[in-house]
């Protein structure tokens, strides 16, 4: 984020002081204006590019996390079930044990 704000704001310090300099400029105010007029044409124009630049870099960024989000995802629910087949196992093999634990028990009574 610190590389967007350095850039905006050299782009900022560039265009003002282009305006500075043209306005102090020893030129009629006609082309003084003709000046602005076509340099804030090409700062748009530049703006508009570093902003198509942000917006795909931004898209392709997403794009990546999304994707490591749902891998994540899926091994979170693959351990999960893992791990349920794993209790249910344990359980059932309790429950066996329990049963013929209680059944030695009745017989040797």
């Amino acid at each position: 984020m610190s590389k967007g704000k350095f850039a905006l704001g050299a782009l900022l310090g560039a265009a003002a002081g282009i305006v500075a300099g043209m306005l102090t400029a020893p030129k009629s105010g006609k082309e003084t204006r003709a000046d602005l007029r076509v340099r804030a044409g090409e700062l748009k124009n530049e703006a508009a590019k570093r902003a198509e630049d942000l917006k795909e870099k931004g898209e392709k960024t997403y794009g990546d996390v999304r994707k490591q989000a749902d891998t994540l995802i899926d091994g979170t629910k693959k351990t999960v079930e893992d791990y349920r087949d794993r209790a249910d196992r344990a359980i059932k093999s309790a429950r066996a044990e329990l049963k013929d634990k209680s059944k030695d028990d009745t017989e040797n009574l």
